[in-house]
């Protein structure tokens, strides 16, 4: 089969199971899985191997910098010490612990090769973890320690990672040595990440604004900053998410409302697209993988996978109400914290989900030690890195809806009311405006553009009658219903600036005032 058709085939069966998982109310990470096992264990369809290249190289830094854009910073910032526990804390324990159990419980694994699987399985997976909050009315803090944590781990599992390899291949590892090359592979990346923020953000000043060309500029940063970072063996990981944590706060200063709308909307088609087809390649790998272990009994294999998959999901728990719980003995962070809700740290202990990175890691081990030595329980590895995924996937995936009703979680209803007082604010602001630079225009006039703001603030909905205005007056008319827009866009930012409007409040504003200058500018072409 060529590799169009199969290309195809992919998007064919991601675009139908998407339907169904939103008809059935499975995440869809999960339902592409299971039908990928099923697609893969069809006798007469040839494989479908994943390349882990393709992975780090395609799939990864458009995933990522799409989750950066997407996360507040000042939420993240907030939320920063237990990102920090998670992402970095969290990642390490479960390294050495799954090491431990590997080394103990499955006959044949030494130390070094034990290491190199609890590195590969350690962070949970971007994707999965906001596809399985998505809709099930979680507090925002939550969403966002669960985002924070899987934009940040991935570095720390992948550092974890080569240097667990470089162990097995050359046979030594100092642990002085890897903490201090993880500190500068981590800094320097994120100094990378910068300066390539920089660089986008100063090519977007300085060229004409171009929906199309920007979104493009948009799809190659990404690709930059991992390159670049990868190139100097720093953290291409925290590169990209870096360059697009500060091109998302920037976008609204250089970005024209065409942009914008363009922007999103062909960045949520090729989302789709790399996601599902991310997800169901994990499930076509499982009978390539098997084909590659032959000597040990299945019933064997589903043991081990049992005991590796238990042990994951039982130390993200062991690890999370402890780090939640025991820091808080320190007065500065009570008053800096809101206390934890039980049921809200039962969430993110049970949102553990790995996804395509291990996969594409565990498949990235080389053959050879060296010439002669092939690479310790590589198969083995693999299998069990596939275990957990689906274990992970599937089990905490599916339960974790139930979790929530069982535990009576709901929304806290402070978005809502953020969004509600910014809108308040920002009308109120823009009708002051027209009385003190407007008042001089005919009633008609000056009537007619009040309106809009007057209704709005009383939250109802309300067609400017345009009709009775001649050319001259309907001219006026879009010139100052522009600047006005232009005002709410300036209240909106500043109002971000001094940290009083969520990223997320602020992308559905700024989405409604796309949309009504985009109503605006037809409007004016029609005339």
């Amino acid at each position: 089969m060529h590799t169009i058709e199969v290309i195809l085939l992919l998007l064919a069966v991601v675009t139908i199971l998407a339907e169904v998982a939103n008809k059935i109310k499975v995440p869809h990470p999960i339902l592409l899985v299971l039908v990928g096992i099923v697609i893969g264990l069809i006798p007469w369809l040839p494989d479908f191997a994943l390349s882990p290249e393709v992975v780090f190289l395609i799939f990864l830094p458009p995933v990522l910098y799409a989750a950066a854009w997407y996360t507040s910073w000042p939420d993240f910032k907030a939320a920063r010490r237990p990102i920090g526990l998670l992402a970095i804390g969290c990642v390490i324990f479960t390294t050495c612990i799954v090491a431990w159990v590997t080394h103990t419980f499955i006959p044949g694994f030494g130390w070094a090769e034990a290491f190199v699987l609890g590195a590969i399985i350690s962070p949970p997976d971007a994707v999965a973890a906001t596809a399985a909050t998505k809709g099930l009315g979680v507090p925002r803090r939550v969403i966002t320690i669960l985002e924070g944590e899987s934009l940040v781990n991935d570095a720390t599992g992948l550092i974890a990672y080569k240097y667990a390899v470089g162990a097995v291949t050359i046979g030594s590892f100092v642990l002085w040595q890897a903490g201090l090359q993880f500190l500068w592979v981590a800094i320097a990346g994120i100094g990378v990440g910068l300066i390539i923020g920089q660089i986008f953000l100063w090519v977007h000043k300085i060229t004409p604004n171009n929906p199309t060309t920007d979104t493009t500029l948009t799809f190659i940063a990404p690709y930059v900053s991992y390159l670049l970072a990868e190139e100097f063996h720093l953290s291409g990981v925290l590169a990209v998410v870096t360059s697009g944590l500060f091109l998302a706060w920037h976008s609204s200063e250089v970005f024209s409302q065409q942009t914008r709308l363009q922007a999103y909307g062909t960045w949520n088609t090729i989302l789709f697209i790399l996601n599902g087809i991310i997800f169901i390649l994990i499930g076509l790998q499982l009978p390539v993988i098997l084909r590659n272990i032959n000597d040990v009994p299945f019933s064997t294999l589903l043991g081990y996978g049992a005991i590796v998959s238990i042990t994951v999901i039982v130390v993200r728990i062991i690890w999370v109400f402890p780090g939640t719980y025991l820091p808080r003995i320190n007065k500065r962070i009570r008053k800096a914290e809101p206390k934890p809700d039980l049921r809200l740290v039962s969430v993110v202990a049970w949102s553990g989900m790995r996804g395509i990175v291990s996969l594409a890691a565990a498949l990235a081990l080389p053959l050879m030690v060296n010439s002669t030595m092939p690479f310790p329980n590589r198969n083995m590895i693999i299998f069990l890195t596939f275990c957990v995924i689906f274990s992970t996937l599937v089990v905490q995936g599916l339960t974790l809806p139930g979790l929530i009703k069982m535990l009576g979680i709901k929304t806290d209803g402070a978005e809502e009311e953020e969004e509600h007082q910014a809108r308040i604010k920002i009308t109120s602001a823009v009708i002051e405006h027209i009385e003190e630079n407007y008042s001089l225009l005919n009633d008609e006039l000056l009537n007619q553009i009040k309106t809009k703001y007057e209704i709005r603030i009383q939250r109802l909905r309300k067609d400017v009658d345009n009709q009775r205005l001649n050319d001259d007056q309907y001219k006026e008319l879009l010139k100052i219903r522009q600047d006005l827009l232009n005002r709410e866009r300036a209240f909106i930012l500043d109002m971000r600036n001094k940290g009083g409007l969520n990223l997320e409040i602020l992308r559905r504003l700024e989405n409604e005032l796309d949309l009504e200058e985009t109503r605006l500018i037809l409007e004016r072409e029609a005339k």
